[in-house]
């Protein structure tokens, strides 16, 4: 929603709008636009003179401000207001389960960086954008696309960035099969002159792609066969450095297009790469916004710069400052296969460093059904402490505590010859004086999830 805001306010709209009391992350970005915002819902003059009032999917009829509009005034829900504002654009939809906040950010950087001037919406504070979006003047739009309650339904892409399919949100989707089937209808919906930018490091990706995809597959993938294979990862200075060859044995292509590719590129070997990002996992997301730029028609050199010169969105493996000489990470990994790729970062970029991790479990429902994935996560970990799980709008309570998760981490942890001890926090303020008393310079603090746990690293720091 917040970007939907910038986005609109920045084209001249005038733009207000409600929410809880709670803070955001986001909160800045409408701060720094002056976006008005009430706290709280109720009926008022702006709501009445508003001449259409689009919403977020957490709330429903029963929210006051939602059940009024929608008996007296045009709405419209978040997907499908962003759905019509994309499709009267060239639009590049970043999808997946995994990475779509930082692809969509650097892919936009990057074009941005190469004078193309796209339009960018991206679902978190981007420093480098002063918000949560960029306003270009071209024809282009890249979005990150959410598969939540399968707002892809809305979107009629003509590329479509299609990083991973790790079964997620499961209150939605009650089985895998529905989660990819989802995906599926949306490369369905690419054109035949349009692209999928796949990663072929993704089993089901490389097994769905070739079968429903209309237009022109472009594949990456990390040491392994596809258009774009990125080897020889390796890190120095805080940097990751990888090495980038155009692949030569892809079953799918003609000759003829392997040949267009290596004329616009004008090498099979595309030559070093380097990234601040951490993570094998972000050298995948930089081979997507390297392949998607290229289709896009922007100079090679201009991406090797922006792929560079990219720093990052908030919450995502984001440094917030120093407390008692020990760095304070947020990162907004929430499912076991995300939890998994920050700390295989984290273990490369700290290796010396003892490695504390507090997470804190988003919504009953995926806490349940991945339950002994999340179970697994955390054994690269020196040190792990739970929170309370944090709900959501939809889910307030549900059939497991994060008190039992902590005890099955130990277990966990057991089994793999790790210390046992799991710390649980039953609010932020017990988490907040547990780590004055136990940070030091020996150490890297990471808070960890989707919900606010970000708001102890704000009180360390005294930033709030």
């Amino acid at each position: 929603m917040t970007m939907l805001a910038q986005f609109l306010k920045n084209r001249g709209y005038l733009v207000s709008g409600s929410d809880v009391a709670e803070t955001f992350m986001t909160d800045q970005v409408l701060k720094d636009n002056k976006i008005k915002v009430n706290s709280g819902f109720a009926l008022n003059r702006t709501l009445e003179e508003a001449e259409l009032i689009i919403y977020s999917t957490a709330y429903n009829g029963d929210n006051l401000e939602v059940a009024w509009a929608l008996e007296n005034k045009p709405t419209l829900t978040y997907a499908e207001a962003l759905g019509q504002i994309f499709g009267q654009y060239y639009g590049v939809a970043v999808a997946g389960s995994h990475g779509k906040t930082t692809t969509s950010a650097w892919l936009g950087f990057t074009l941005w960086n190469g004078d193309l001037k796209p339009n960018v919406l991206v679902g978190s504070r981007v420093p480098q954008f002063a918000g949560a979006s960029l306003i270009g003047s071209s024809s282009i739009m890249v979005i990150e696309a959410d598969e939540y309650q399968n707002k892809l339904r809305y979107f009629q892409p003509k590329m479509v960035v299609l990083n991973n399919i790790d079964y997620d949100h499961v209150d939605f989707y009650p089985t895998p099969a529905d989660y990819q089937q989802a995906f599926i209808d949306f490369i369905v919906k690419i054109p035949t002159d349009g692209y999928l930018i796949a990663n072929y490091d993704d089993p089901i990706i490389r097994k769905i792609a070739p079968v429903h995809c209309r237009g022109r597959i472009i594949s990456y993938a990390i040491d392994t066969a596809a258009d774009y294979v990125a080897y020889g990862l390796h890190q120095a200075n805080g940097r990751q450095y990888f090495k980038v060859k155009m692949g030569v044995d892809l079953d799918d292509e003609t000759e003829d297009e392997k040949l267009s590719r290596i004329a616009i590129t004008n090498a099979g070997d595309l030559g070093d790469f380097s990234a601040s990002l951490p993570g094998k996992h972000n050298v995948s997301n930089a081979l997507a916004v390297l392949a998607a730029s290229v289709e896009l028609g922007l100079p090679l050199y201009k991406i090797r710069e922006g792929i560079a010169a990219f720093n990052g969105t908030a919450r995502r493996l984001e440094i917030l400052g120093q407390f008692q000489g020990a760095d304070i990470i947020d990162d907004y990994a929430h499912h076991p296969t995300e939890i998994k790729a920050s700390l295989k970062a984290l273990k490369e970029r700290y290796p010396d460093k003892k490695l504390r991790i507090f997470f804190h479990p988003h919504t009953f429902s995926r806490t349940i059904a991945l339950f002994d994935d999340f179970a697994a996560s955390f054994n690269e970990a020196d040190e792990v402490g739970i929170l309370k799980i944090y709900g959501s709008a939809r889910e307030v309570e549900g059939g497991i505590s994060g008190q039992e998760l902590a005890d099955r981490i130990i277990i966990s942890r057991k089994d793999d010859g790790k210390e046992g001890k799991v710390d649980y926090f039953d609010s932020l303020d017990s988490l907040i004086t547990f780590l004055r008393q136990t940070i030091n310079d020996e150490q890297v603090v990471v808070l960890m999830g989707a919900g606010d746990i970000f708001r102890a690293g704000q009180e360390l720091l005294g930033k709030k």
